[in-house]
């Protein structure tokens, strides 16, 4: 499945359950905007998760171009890019979490042909803040999915002021043999899709306050989705690189160690 189809999936499968499609906003947020480049799909929609109403309802997809400054160091390995495009969907004070994994579960295992035995989950475990997400732990535990429960992994944003909440991140085993361990334990779980319950918003000096509306954010990379999908070892082996992988050696010849 190559990436312009899992677009057309993707979209088309939210499309099908009420949400509208919004246009991916600028790399370079307008001027006054307090980030550098646009470095998440939600960062543009941050007034209407925090209760402005959307011109196109409550229910939303879309596909936002973004850099991720925090994954810079990170840049290299297998799974992270410096400029990469997120898949992403939202409930504006619509449906509940539950039913956002709900729909995440059927896209992957009937939507992308995800064999289900490969999946694991993590969720928040609960701390003096909030209590766990028996939600997440529920659904997946109906779905026969593995979970592990963390909390500084599964509270999504982890410090910076604005909506935030617990979150349930879906992982895809890339080993050789059965799956074993768990996603912290074993970098051959590759996180997936992120599904945040924005349940809280977080002060300047750090502390909670809950929002009158909750909404849910999700993302979900597509170049490290369509390694994935189409059995690649690494992002950069994906068909979205293969222009460059056939023309810049041409252009630009690398010394063998």
């Amino acid at each position: 499945m190559d990436t312009e189809r899992i677009v057309r999936t993707f979209v088309e499968y939210y499309e099908e359950r009420g949400h509208r499609r919004i246009t991916g906003s600028t790399l370079l947020p307008p001027p006054g905007d307090p980030v550098l480049f646009t470095t998440s799909g939600m960062h543009p929609l941050i007034p209407y998760l925090e209760g402005r109403p959307h011109p196109l309802g409550r229910r939303l997809v879309d596909v936002q171009r973004c850099l991720r400054t925090t994954d810079l160091e990170e840049v290299g390995d297998p799974t992270h890019l410096t400029v990469f495009e997120m898949l992403g969907t939202w409930s504006l004070g619509d449906y509940d979490g539950r039913q956002s994994l709900e729909w995440g579960y059927g896209l992957l295992t009937e939507g992308f042909g995800v064999d289900p035995g490969l999946l694991h989950a993590t969720a928040f475990g609960g701390d003096e803040r909030s209590g766990p997400d028996t939600d997440s732990l529920e659904l997946w535990h109906s779905r026969g999915v593995p979970v592990e429960l963390t909390v500084e992994d599964n509270w999504w944003p982890g410090d910076s002021p604005g909506p935030c909440g617990p979150d349930s991140e879906i992982f895809l085993w890339t080993g050789d043999g059965p799956p074993e361990s768990t996603p912290t334990r074993d970098a051959r779980w590759v996180e997936v899709w992120n599904h945040v319950m924005m349940s809280h918003r977080r002060l300047p000096d750090g502390s909670l306050v809950p929002l009158r509306r909750r909404n849910v954010d999700t993302g979900l990379g597509l170049e490290r989705l369509a390694a994935l999908l189409q059995g690649r070892t690494s992002v950069f082996e994906c068909d979205v690189f293969e222009p460059w992988r056939r023309l810049v050696p041409g252009l630009w010849p690398v010394d063998e160690p």
